[in-house]
């Protein structure tokens, strides 16, 4: 027993060795790349910090080249993480509980309930990670995401059930220290979940009514729903919440495809409230909880790349940001890495959707006349009689 307590500090040494650090924040300067105008087809981005780095350097960051783990490695990575499910589920009742002993006695108001509520819940998953350092994590952001930030609607891709704790703990590295408060919009059925149902009700989290169909099949919205879940997207707004959205509507059971089918309701209430539309993306984290239960917690690697997108806008209509989400985010969620540096340019500033609409308009245009000239009357001179006219 002694050997084997012996065997599990040492394993623990060695692949925690960086645990109790904080998350890596890497800044990825522009860096000029060749690109094929014709295709766009170009995945060669390589992310790197903002100070100088050797190219063995740059390459030893790059998440796909990561080794995967022994079982030893996966069992106690496995290990804690379970340790840190189970930390969660008894730190946020006991932590929550004095700030619901506030809101009942009408001392704080909903407000501050909500918004205190926040700050114990990404304090609790920031801190228990480190005490139970399961993940390596980088976050990849541009210097002026620092800057004071606007009111967004900020989306991510979907790739494990512990999505939602990783945004939590790493907010201040992706957003930054004068970030806005956020709430996030969820599956209502989390709420069969005793401890995610008290952490999304003190944070005044935003439910949706969809089927329990299982991961990697069709969405099914209760329309019925749509109208409390705009109404409360309405009042975070207007209390100076962002909001948080994730498109596809459910974990991804096949991230190395690519995404899910994307919805707009992002497009939707950055519509409706005249705010930009922040782009996140998450890599490796469905190494360690899968959304497909035939693989579950087999904590093949222990590395968890965020990489927070600059250049926020506004989209002309629903397609052009679903196209956008999913070439930029399911990219960057399959392998890793960015876009080519000139393709990614383009998809963030809107030149290639643009360059999309003039191609259907100049397509349509050419069937217009195409038409026209087919319904048009043609006129034939016969030899030696007078002129016909015949109809196609």
């Amino acid at each position: 027993m002694n050997f084997m307590f012996r065997v599990f500090l040492l394993g623990l040494a060695l692949i925690c060795s960086d645990g109790f650090s904080p998350p890596r924040v890497m800044s990825p300067p522009a860096c000029k790349h060749v690109s094929s105008a014709a295709t766009l087809q170009s995945r060669s981005t390589i992310l790197y910090s903002s100070t100088a780095v050797s190219v063995a350097e740059i390459q030893a960051v790059i998440p796909s080249e990561t080794k995967e783990l022994n079982k030893i490695q996966s069992m106690i990575v496995r290990t804690l993480m379970l340790a840190f499910i189970a930390s969660m589920c008894l730190a946020l009742p006991v932590t929550l509980f004095p700030v619901w002993i506030l809101y009942r006695l009408k001392i704080i108001d909903r407000l501050q309930k909500e918004k205190i509520s926040l700050k114990v819940g990404q304090f609790c998953s920031r801190w228990l990670m480190r005490l139970f350092p399961f993940a390596r994590k980088k976050v990849i952001v541009e210097p002026e995401m620092t800057d004071p930030p606007q009111p967004a609607i900020w989306v991510c891709n979907h790739i494990s059930m512990l999505d939602l704790f990783f945004v939590l703990a790493l907010d201040k590295q992706m957003r930054g220290k004068n970030r806005r408060p956020i709430k996030c919009l969820y599956w209502k059925g989390l709420e069969a979940n005793p401890i995610c149902n008290l952490l999304f009700s003190m944070c005044g989290f935003i439910p949706v009514n969809m089927s329990d169909n299982g991961n990697g099949n069709a969405n099914e919205y209760d329309p019925k729903s749509f109208k409390q879940m705009l109404k409360s997207t309405k009042n975070a707004i207007k209390d100076g919440f962002d909001i948080a959205i994730l498109p596809e509507g459910q974990p991804n059971p096949t991230p190395e495809n690519g995404l899910q089918p994307v919805f707009s309701g992002a497009y939707t209430l950055a519509k409706m409230s005249r705010r930009p539309i922040q782009m996140i993306a998450l890599h490796g984290l469905h190494k360690m909880w899968h959304p497909d239960d035939n693989i579950g917690m087999a904590c093949t690697a222990r590395d968890l790349v965020v990489r927070v997108y600059p250049g926020g806008r506004l989209y002309q209509d629903a397609e052009d940001f679903t196209s956008t989400f999913s070439a930029v985010v399911g990219h960057f969620g399959a392998n890793g890495e960015d876009l080519d540096a000139d393709e990614l340019k383009l998809w963030l500033d809107g030149t290639i959707w643009e360059t999309e609409m003039k191609r259907r308009e100049a397509t349509r245009m050419m069937t217009e006349d195409i038409d026209d000239k087919e319904s048009k009357p043609s006129t034939a001179v016969p030899e030696g009689g007078e002129a016909k006219t015949t109809s196609p």
